[in-house]
């Protein structure tokens, strides 16, 4: 009987490694390469630097500054978090990515369930709230095992 191909995302707000494969094919030793997405960082001066502007009051000659309607920090990830999902989508529907395990940061697990359209939501099968993305490679392999996503298992 044939696996599913299981993908595990493993992210933080401004960087994403989808993890292909912990274990290397027994036949040529090989194993798939991630697949390795960064956010260009932007310190928050320069994201802010258009300034919301000025607006007049309803009356008189008065004006006042106008206040951001949302954090900018936050919108970027939101939009990091979206490029990840198109990512996944296109693979999806190529056939290579029957499963899904989410390995992400609290609050970008939470961005991700927000932009997770209805044809990805059944292929999650484990989310876990944990920051690994730092990790060397062979750590996060390891650190992913010891988790015990859905019976997958790395090599050490």
């Amino acid at each position: 009987m044939r696996k599913p191909k299981t993908w595990i995302l493993v992210a933080d707000g401004a960087q994403a490694r989808i993890v292909r494969e912990l274990t290397r094919d027994p036949e040529t030793g090989e194993r798939l390469e991630d697949i390795v997405h960064r956010m260009q960082h932007k310190p928050l001066r320069q994201i802010m630097s258009d300034r919301p502007g000025r607006a007049f009051a309803s009356h008189g000659a008065r004006r006042s500054a106008m206040q951001y309607h949302a954090d900018p920090v936050r919108e970027r990830q939101r939009q990091f978090a979206a490029m990840l999902i198109d990512e996944l989508e296109k693979h999806h529907a190529a056939g290579a990515l029957e499963r899904l395990v989410v390995i992400a940061e609290p609050r970008m697990l939470g961005l991700i369930r927000e932009a997770l359209p209805p044809a990805l939501k059944p292929l999650v099968v484990e989310e876990f709230g944990k920051d690994l993305i730092k990790l060397p490679t062979e750590k996060l392999y390891a650190a992913i095992a010891d988790l015990g996503v859905n019976g997958l298992h790395a090599e050490r």
